[in-house]
């Protein structure tokens, strides 16, 4: 039997588009299969108007237990480097771009990150859309490479366009004037490197966020 295709996110997505909505829509979402052993739906956190805001990739696994994003160590450094980048984080959206925890166990209990696949980063693609459009930022700031390829196509390459000002094309969002995306690699980078240079990459992920904030 062939298998049925992920629906994707769009028939799940309200009527009517305000982030209360969409947040209650999203917890009924089964648009692909990560809904099935992720705790729950992980949505964005924020106000509307917020200025800039800023897409990772996955929840991770304290977000999945949490039910809000960036609350793990990526998300602390993520409060510390918008601080350092002089950005009140009252003026951010935070979100990622694929809304459940994709994970596989290690020794039966520990979760493990799994890197979210295409077809998962499209079928949820929608509500990502939603969430822009709703908020209406000036800057979308994308944190790592999912977060860029779900907005700016699978060809982005955030090691060659990283700090460059783009625009959201109004082929993807509908609103107006289109928010001007940047893209920088994850706090999770950051916290990862373990090299020399660690000192430096941290330095220049806050330069990145410094950057777009000067957008505003």
């Amino acid at each position: 039997m062939t298998p049925t295709k992920a629906p994707g996110a769009t028939r799940y997505l309200p009527e009517e588009r305000g982030l209360d909505s969409l947040r209650s829509a999203a917890e009924c979402c089964r648009g692909c299969p990560l809904f099935a052993d992720a705790t729950q739906t992980v949505f964005g956190r924020g106000h509307p108007g917020a200025p800039i805001m800023l897409v990772g990739e996955q929840p991770g696994d304290q977000e999945d237990r949490a039910g809000e994003p960036f609350v793990g160590p990526a998300g602390r450094l993520l409060a510390r480097a918008l601080e350092d980048a002089g950005i009140d984080p009252a003026l951010t959206y935070e979100t990622n771009a694929v809304k459940h925890f994709k994970f596989t166990r290690k020794g039966g209990k520990r979760r493990i990150h799994q890197k979210p696949g295409r077809t998962e980063v499209v079928a949820c693609r929608p509500w990502l859309i939603a969430e822009i459009e709703a908020v209406r930022p000036q800057v979308v700031v994308c944190l790592g490479a999912t977060a860029a390829q779900s907005l700016l196509g699978a060809d982005f390459r955030v090691s060659t366009q990283r700090g460059r000002e783009l625009r959201l094309p109004a082929s993807v969002v509908d609103i107006e004037p289109e928010p001007t995306v940047v893209a920088t690699v994850h706090p999770s980078a950051v916290l990862r490197d373990r090299s020399d240079g660690r000192e430096e990459a941290y330095r220049l992920f806050v330069d990145d966020l410094r950057g777009a904030g000067s957008n505003l």
